[in-house]
């Protein structure tokens, strides 16, 4: 299945945003979730008594593409520490975004550009690892990335379908990530991806995106993902879900945390990566 190339729905003006230096990058999903047949309806659920907070499943919330709108970035902020960011490295207010979630305690990743299957029609952004740059280009441009962004604590791919099913460069990715003890999570942009093996064989933490929130950016949309992810993480334990800095997530996402919060757990996504599994 070919890989979707998301475009950005137009941002609605919002108090507090700086003006914007450039728009943010479009986005890649696997599988075309929009197109997939409607799920059978929920069984009506058996009374059960109330399980104690310590065991409600565990949800991670990323927001990609962070640093190209620091206003919206903030938004997003204020909605619960626990939500992770990944950031885009070279990105406008990458250091002023990474900067303020470090006072708050926030946990940052890396959203690490790589060479998507439509390349180069499609532009992966600055910073792009492309699957024709020799071992040495690869990893001189992964560390000019991984240094632009300070205190992360894991990376996860923006677009990447061709990067992610090239096993040597994805060892050669893993063999710098292990040395700096970061995680990474894989955020499923062709279902021939080989990260999982990688990391496995490289002892990387690891863990993949269960449910994109915002492939459709409008409100109702996302808040069928929402229950998704919800419903995924109470059958599974636990689930991650990957949203985009869009005014319609923000939006939804205020308004159906509290909802959220008393049926999973979120946790930083540090939370959700296992060695070797």
């Amino acid at each position: 299945i070919t890989p979707k190339t998301i475009k950005p729905a137009p941002a609605k003006p919002h108090s507090g945003a700086k003006a914007k230096v450039s728009k943010t990058p479009t986005y890649e999903i696997f599988p075309p979730e929009a197109q997939r047949a409607p799920q059978p309806k929920p069984k009506p659920p058996i009374s059960r008594p109330p399980r104690p907070p310590a065991d409600l499943p565990r949800v991670a919330l990323i927001i990609d593409d962070i640093g190209y709108d620091r206003g919206l970035a903030t938004k997003f902020m204020d909605l619960d520490n626990a939500i992770t960011f990944s950031i885009l490295p070279h990105s406008p207010f990458q250091r002023a975004v990474s900067t303020e979630m470090r006072r708050r305690g926030m946990e940052a990743m890396l959203h690490l550009p790589m060479e998507p299957k439509e390349y180069p029609a499609v532009q992966p952004g600055r910073g792009a690892l492309l699957v024709s740059m020799t071992p040495d280009e690869l990893i001189r441009q992964l560390e000019r990335n991984l240094e632009a962004v300070p205190d992360i604590k894991g990376v996860n791919n923006h677009m990447g379908s061709r990067m992610t099913e090239r096993s040597t460069q994805m060892y050669q990715i893993f063999s710098i990530l292990k040395k700096r003890e970061l995680f990474f999570i894989d955020s499923r942009t062709t279902p021939e991806s080989l990260c999982r093996p990688s990391a496995r064989l490289l002892q990387v933490p690891f863990a993949q995106r269960d449910v994109f929130l915002d492939h459709v950016a409008e409100e109702g949309a996302i808040r069928r993902q929402i229950q998704r992810l919800v419903a995924l993480a109470q059958r599974q334990g636990s689930a991650i879900g990957i949203g985009h800095p869009h005014l319609a997530t923000y939006t939804v996402l205020a308004e159906q945390l509290p909802m959220v919060k008393n049926k999973v757990k979120l946790v930083p996504a540090s939370q959700l990566v296992k060695t070797g599994g």
